[in-house]
């Protein structure tokens, strides 16, 4: 597409691809702009961007982070299915509602990795656009608002285990407040399936989030929607979770513990900042990137060379970074209490050794499995418990035991 034309409110811009046509996005890809502000800007300087290998390589990192988050999240919602164990406390149905969240998050990312493979350009009709880039942004909020209530939910149980308080487990609450965290990521993501669109710039479908133009008003409702992401889906939920974690370390620390409390107090610190850091580390750079093109937005600063580079080359990689923490939340909130790995490793004994069946004390082999056991002649005649290979079988009665071999 090198020397097409793009019109915006600054001019004629010669675009050497898509990717200068479409640097405002901040939700998935890196379109959803349609005029820039290009005033202090040398045109000849963006007339070729070398992003075709950066953009191969965030497709891989795409299609490995949607393997790995499937497979994560597909064990943790087994693994929670399996042992009924979300019925039984609020943090649990959390992390079941967080597993099916990001499940669903990772399904949109092949779209988005072809779309980037392919310089942006979109090819799979404007009601997939609407349908993907509603969905990715609802289960974005919906993953952000889970964290942010197991944070709130874990700190309010240990807090009060540690006053003496004993809690019996309700998952009434929780249920109701999981139907309101849904109902905050629908709403949160409305702006996605109104105005989520597909839009042709020079020759090629974009798929964007496109205001309507109102004197000049599309980019401030653009900024205006970047800024609800940034404070809903980042300054809150990371406010309320660093809050949370601090309070909970501080009335672990003021305690006056014995030596495996310590060690336990240890455990939970580590956790702690593992979570908090975790988060951090994957939004933080995204978020950034929002910002400055939010101050764009509103004009409080010019586009530059320097904001478009780090959008064609940072970008794509902040994006891939947030899109991680998908394959991470597995990790960090279920795979490693002790309880789900014991289940795991079980789960994976038995996907291994389809043909061992293991015997209880009530499950009697069949008939070609018995082996004869010699009966001693002054075996007493009260009931007997007899126990040969393969398992542990019961006899209630001497009538019962087998006869030995001639």
């Amino acid at each position: 597409m090198s020397g097409d034309k793009y019109e915006g409110s600054a001019g004629t811009v010669h675009a050497a691809n898509t990717s200068l046509s479409c640097i405002f996005n901040t939700t998935n890809s890196s379109c959803d702009g349609d005029s820039f502000h290009l005033s202090d800007f040398n045109q000849t300087d963006v007339a070729g961007d070398g992003a075709a290998v950066v953009r191969i390589i965030i497709s891989i990192i795409y299609s490995l982070v949607c393997a790995l988050g499937l497979v994560g999240n597909v064990l943790v919602l087994y693994l929670m299915k399996s042992k009924q164990v979300w019925k039984k406390s609020s943090i649990n149905l959390f992390v079941t509602c967080l597993a099916l969240t990001d499940f669903q998050f990772v399904l949109t990312l092949p779209f988005w990795a072809v779309e980037n493979v392919l310089d942006f350009t979109w090819l799979f009709g404007k009601a997939m656009c609407k349908i993907v880039s509603y969905v990715t942004a609802m289960n974005m909020y919906a993953s952000v608002f889970f964290l942010t209530a197991m944070s709130v939910t874990r700190y309010w149980s240990l807090a009060s285990a540690l006053k003496g308080r004993r809690r019996r487990p309700r998952c009434c609450p929780a249920r109701c407040i999981t139907v309101l965290i849904w109902i905050a990521a629908v709403s949160a993501a409305l702006p996605h399936a109104v105005f989520s669109t597909t839009v042709s710039v020079s020759g090629e479908d974009l798929c964007l989030v496109k205001f309507p133009e109102s004197d000049g008003s599309a980019h401030f409702w653009l900024a205006l929607y970047h800024s609800q992401k940034v404070l809903l889906g980042f300054v809150v939920p990371l406010g309320i979770i660093s809050a949370c974690y601090l309070l909970l370390l501080r009335s672990i620390t003021s305690k006056d513990i014995n030596t495996s409390s310590a060690k336990r107090r240890a455990k939970v610190t580590k956790s702690v900042t593992i979570v908090v850091l975790s988060f951090f580390l994957c939004w933080l750079p995204n978020q950034a990137l929002t910002v400055w093109g939010i101050l764009i937005k509103l004009n409080v600063v010019h586009f530059s060379y320097e904001y478009y580079t780090t959008q064609v080359y940072v970008f794509p990689v902040s994006v891939c970074l947030a899109h991680s923490n998908s394959c991470l939340n597995p990790v960090l909130y279920c795979l490693m209490r002790r309880e789900f790995r014991k289940a795991l490793k079980k789960l994976f004994w038995r996907m291994t050794s389809p043909t061992i069946r293991p015997f209880t004390a009530s499950t009697k082999p069949a008939m070609d499995e018995q082996r004869p056991v010699p009966v001693p002649a002054s075996a007493p005649e009260e009931p007997a418990v007899v126990f040969y290979p393969p398992g542990a079988v019961m006899f209630n009665d001497r009538r019962d035991l087998p006869r030995n071999s001639p």
